[in-house]
């Protein structure tokens, strides 16, 4: 069963499966689970939880919902462990420089639309200032990408937490 994060609904029942259903079976996006990515959260479940997002958000104001779902799945699209690179490169800049990657890499493999385009590009906006959201779908991405961030580093914690305790109280 597909879920988001702080979601209960099982996303492959939904009509935002349909739309992202290719791009989840594609072996290269797949291989997006073997990247560790906020903590405990793989690369995969990351976009997943983006994508999810992004279409609900943009489904309730009547925006690009499709564009905005399958661009969150892309999004970071990269294949190496982002902390690795930045020790060994010296690089600080990863989160400035992966969008291009990203977009890089899933125009090779997809068919993308200009929309798509911007929202891969631009979802690290302000740490890439010269890069300002051109569409409404290109913002939602900056706001749900860093939300579920939050909640990818903070629902484990908060876990553990309350195990800890009622271990105790046990």
């Amino acid at each position: 069963m597909l879920q988001a994060i702080g979601s209960k609904k099982d996303l492959e029942l939904l009509p935002f499966y349909d739309m992202i259903s290719d791009l989840l079976e594609n072996e290269t996006v797949q291989n997006l689970k073997q990247f560790r990515h906020h903590v405990q959260t793989t690369r995969f479940q990351h976009s997943l939880n983006v994508a999810y997002y992004n279409y609900i958000f943009c489904k309730r104001f009547g925006w690009d919902a499709r564009s905005a779902a399958r661009a969150g799945m892309l999004h970071d699209l990269f294949f190496y462990n982002r902390k690795e690179y930045i020790r060994k490169s010296g690089e600080a800049f990863h989160n400035k420089r992966h969008p291009q990657m990203a977009c890089s890499e899933a125009s090779q493999l997809f068919t993308l639309s200009t929309r798509e385009k911007d929202i891969i590009l631009k979802h690290m906006w302000p740490m890439t200032p010269t890069r300002v959201p051109r569409y409404k779908e290109s913002m939602v991405i900056v706001l749900t990408d860093k939300y579920c961030a939050l909640l990818e580093v903070t629902i484990p914690f908060f876990r553990k937490i309350f195990r800890q305790r009622s271990a105790k109280s046990a």
